[in-house]
């Protein structure tokens, strides 16, 4: 029996059992959600009435601005009207009695057109005709309604409130002369009655809280029944809006003909009054369904990824060191299985690093004593060689000197190895001054060098032997090239970042040619070694081989050469000033 339940305690199998519950839950939920059709189509139902109240009302605006546009049409096509501005034109002056006639007619066709509080008649030249009074355009409008009446070429432009008189609202149109091809002849402003614009459903706006706007083509008020600022309504986006903590629903109208705009806000509540049950009963359904869900889902994602989450770190902790192992957890059997694969992964990944490092170390260790071996013998058949030429000259006083300071390089050499590979800047320093003054006594006044050091450089500790190769193949490759005088530079200074510290060896000699730095380049990258014949090649690949091992990835900058004929030949490289001494060779011994 216990042998049949745990074949079934899969993840599989607890996943199908739980979501089935789950989905029994939410079928149910869903099964009284649908409650919610009935008030989406009952809301769907009310914003359609009110779509078409405000198409109805925006078509009723429609006809109205057609009326007035008519009526304003009929004074700017009338005859007698026609005559007097084009006469006006012409530069005549037109008579009072002129005046008093138009003012007869104007006042006909204003008497058969509602809502039309009065016309303005004036001529191109801004003066008034009638009312028979002296007021000028300008005085009457602003200068850039006269220019939009112009561009509009006798289409009516609207201006909204009258400024002269608050119940009132202004329009404007430009009169074109038929007669002088339809030139500019005056100018007809229209002031219509606010009230003729009012909205036919104003009284049940009244009971339903239910704000209507009317904007013109600038958006600015020409109706409302809004108490308060219209900019947040006007600078809403959004078909919804929330005004004194009551959420509403915005229906947006725009004319093609007026190019006027109508807001009509109408309170959500009203839209959904008489489902407060149905509201009621789905929030209660969801909140249920949704405790049930999380309840189910909680437990289950606990009951699974507990001990994946577990394993997890204990995976992640491996990239700090070692790979750890993860104890043995109670679950189904394929995470179960996980774990047990972990850890044997783990045991035999730690016993493989452990051999590995151990292996590296090794190889590390031995390659720097081969380069420091070979380094050693190297410098000393190099200087044997300057022992040969002074033995050639046969000068005995200078000869005792040379082998004092021939013994002061092995003593260094020989004293050091046993001390450790890591000296001060000052030490390898003094070093290369025991070397040149052995060169020097074998080129004479051909050779000199100079030494470019801060002071706080002198006990930055550095491999040994590190700078005396390089400044001795300066010496054999500059010096020995050449019957000129050659002079040795050795620069030692911070970069920008004072954590490192550049050398820099420089000679003035012979220089090398492209093809040949070019060969050298290769082998230092290569770790080959450079054939020559005044020496094996083996100080340049041997000191950058050496930075690579003592440095690894705390090297800024490794070895580099470059050279031009006839002009000389430099050599540098970059280290960290605390990139080793002791505390570096004890790491490497206990690695």
């Amino acid at each position: 029996m216990l042998t049949r339940l745990k074949k079934w305690n899969t993840m599989r199998n607890q996943i199908q059992f739980v979501f089935l519950v789950v989905m029994v839950i939410v079928l149910f939920i869903v099964s009284i959600l649908t409650y919610q059709q009935v008030s989406s189509l009952l809301k769907n139902n009310a914003e359609k009435q009110i779509n078409q109240t405000a198409v109805e009302a925006n078509g009723r605006l429609e006809s109205l601005y057609k009326q007035i546009s008519t009526a304003s049409k009929l004074v700017m096509t009338n005859y007698n009207i026609q005559r007097v501005l084009t006469r006006a034109y012409e530069g005549q002056d037109i008579t009072f009695g002129e005046r008093q006639q138009l003012d007869g007619i104007v006042n006909t066709i204003q008497a058969n057109t509602d809502g039309i509080f009065s016309f303005e008649l004036y001529t191109n030249n801004m003066k008034r005709v009638i009312p028979l009074d002296d007021t000028s355009l300008v005085s009457r409008l602003e200068k850039e309604w006269i220019i939009e009446a112009d561009k509009a070429s006798g289409k009516l432009v609207w201006i909204g409130d009258d400024p002269r008189n608050s119940d009132n609202l202004l329009a404007v149109r430009r009169i074109n002369l038929i007669g002088e091809s339809y030139a500019s002849g005056g100018y007809l402003v229209i002031s219509v009655y606010r009230n003729y614009l009012q909205f036919s459903h104003q009284t049940d706006m009244a009971n339903t809280n239910q704000y209507s706007i009317l904007l013109d083509r600038n958006l600015q008020p020409i109706l409302s029944n809004y108490g308060d600022s219209l900019d947040p309504i006007i600078q809403n986006d959004s078909e919804t809006m929330i005004i004194d903590e009551q959420e509403y629903i915005v229906t947006k109208q725009t004319s093609n003909v007026t190019g006027w705009t109508l807001l009509i806000l109408t309170p959500i509540k009203a839209l959904t009054k008489g489902i407060g049950v149905i509201r009621t009963v789905m929030i209660l359904a969801g909140f249920i369904g949704i405790i049930i869900f999380f309840i189910a889902s909680l437990f289950l994602s606990t009951f699974i990824t507990r001990p994946i989450l577990k394993l997890t770190k204990t995976m992640q902790e491996a990239t700090a060191g070692s790979f750890t192992m993860n104890p043995s957890v109670t679950t189904v059997n394929e995470i179960n299985e996980l774990n047990s694969t972990y850890n044997l992964l783990a045991q035999e990944t730690n016993h493989l690093i452990k051999m590995v490092y151990e292996r590296e170390i090794t190889r590390n260790r031995s390659e720097l004593k081969a380069l420091q071996a070979q380094i050693n013998p190297h410098f000393l058949f190099n200087t044997l060689d300057a022992l040969k030429w002074k033995l050639d000259e046969k000068d005995e006083e200078d000869l005792a000197e040379f082998v004092v300071a021939m013994s002061n390089l092995f003593r260094y050499t020989i004293t050091k190895q046993s001390e450790g590979d890591w000296v001060t800047i000052k030490e390898e320093i003094q070093h290369i001054e025991n070397y040149m003054e052995i060169m020097k006594l074998r080129f004479g006044d051909q050779l000199d060098w100079k030494l470019y050091m801060s002071p706080e450089s002198e006990n930055v500790k550095i491999p040994k032997l590190l700078i005396q190769p390089l400044v001795e193949n300066a010496v054999l490759h500059g010096a020995g090239n050449t019957m000129k005088p050659c002079t040795i530079s050795v620069s030692i200074y911070h970069t920008l970042d004072k954590e490192f510290l550049r050398i820099h060896v420089e000679d003035d000699g012979p220089g090398i040619k492209p093809e040949k730095l070019e060969s050298i380049r290769q082998a230092i990258e290569s770790g080959e070694i450079i054939s020559s014949k005044k020496g094996s090649g083996i100080a340049i690949s041997n000191v950058n081989k050496r930075l690579e091992l003592y440095f690894q990835e705390r090297l800024k900058s490794r070895l580099t050469i470059s050279s031009e004929v006839n002009v000389g030949t430099k050599a540098s490289f970059v280290i960290p000033i605390n990139g080793g001494g002791e505390d570096v060779e004890k790491n490497s011994d206990r690695g």
